[in-house]
């Protein structure tokens, strides 16, 4: 079983797209959740742009990264360069992998323009999990 926890700023956007993408496209030998350095809520946005996409991620829970979560988790991803700097000790078997996205949350513009960013960000992170999740595959049947 390979575990893995989505590490951002909030919560809110980017690691919660990350978790809703990888809870549809793993296979059952995965199991995933996503946490902040601080827990700032869900943004409607982000919930929204992934109901387009099928993908209900309203009962995630924003929340606070922990010591049990860093303990249980295989490999962390953190999703923006704040998270990547600031990243907690990691125990020495859990890998780490920085995929620098831009944050949905500071787009400006209409709301068809923000809408727009947080479309192009879900899109980007659906096509990294795809990968991770292909490089996993390809890893465990070595």
């Amino acid at each position: 079983m390979m575990h893995i926890l989505f590490l951002c700023t909030g919560n809110s956007c980017r690691s919660q797209m990350a978790e809703g993408w990888t809870r549809v496209l793993a296979d059952d030998g995965v199991t995933v959740q996503s946490a902040g350095l601080e827990a700032h809520g869900k943004n409607p946005r982000a919930i929204a742009v992934m109901r387009e996409a099928g993908i209900d991620i309203s009962g995630q829970e924003s929340t606070r990264v922990d010591e049990r979560m860093l303990q249980a988790a295989d490999l962390v991803v953190t999703v923006c360069g704040h998270a990547d700097e600031h990243c907690p000790i990691l125990p020495a078997a859990t890998q780490k992998e920085h995929w620098p996205l831009d944050d949905p949350a500071r787009a400006t513009g209409s709301d068809d323009e923000i809408l727009r960013i947080f479309r192009l960000t879900r899109d980007a992170i659906r096509q990294r999990v795809e990968c991770l999740l292909t490089r996993l595959r390809e890893a465990s049947s070595t």
